[in-house]
């Protein structure tokens, strides 16, 4: 099961918010707030805001645990484009961009692993067997006729 939250219209650019999300994909929710507490930047300010949000939402539509949630998709789209000038020489006005971002945040619950004994055994069992097994098993084609 999943639970999809997105933010919208945030006031930070997405090339900002895109700088912490390769160190935060790879972490759980969980620990992915943890560290974003101690990031000093705005970005992680907002993602940490994001993901507590994602997770409270997560919590009540799935009822399940912090522990079991994990990211299944992060992702910063860009979001409106507010067109500006400034000053320039002359007379003349510098054109620039305030842009705002979207943050999507699909959090899935973990399957919990299963532990079938059968499972090992098979795997104990199919291993590859040497070279020399295979030759002493195999006749071998000769030019003068078979050996085995």
């Amino acid at each position: 099961m999943e639970s999809i939250t997105y933010f919208k219209n945030l006031k930070i650019a997405p090339k900002k918010l895109r700088f912490l999300l390769p160190a935060v994909r790879k972490l759980s929710p969980l620990k992915a707030m943890d560290h974003l507490f101690y990031v000093t930047k705005k970005p992680a300010k907002i993602l940490y805001q994001a993901i507590k949000s994602a997770m409270n939402n997560a919590k009540v539509s799935l009822k399940v645990n912090d522990d079991l949630l994990k990211f299944k998709a992060l992702a910063v789209d860009e979001g409106f484009k507010l067109k500006r000038y400034n000053p320039g020489a002359r007379g003349n006005a510098k054109p620039f961009k305030r842009r705002y971002s979207h943050i999507k945040i699909i959090l899935e619950t973990k399957e919990k692993e299963k532990n079938d004994r059968s499972s090992k055994l098979k795997t104990q069992s199919s291993k590859p067997k040497l070279k020399s097994e295979n030759l002493s098993n195999k006749k071998i084609n000769t030019k003068y006729g078979t050996k085995s």
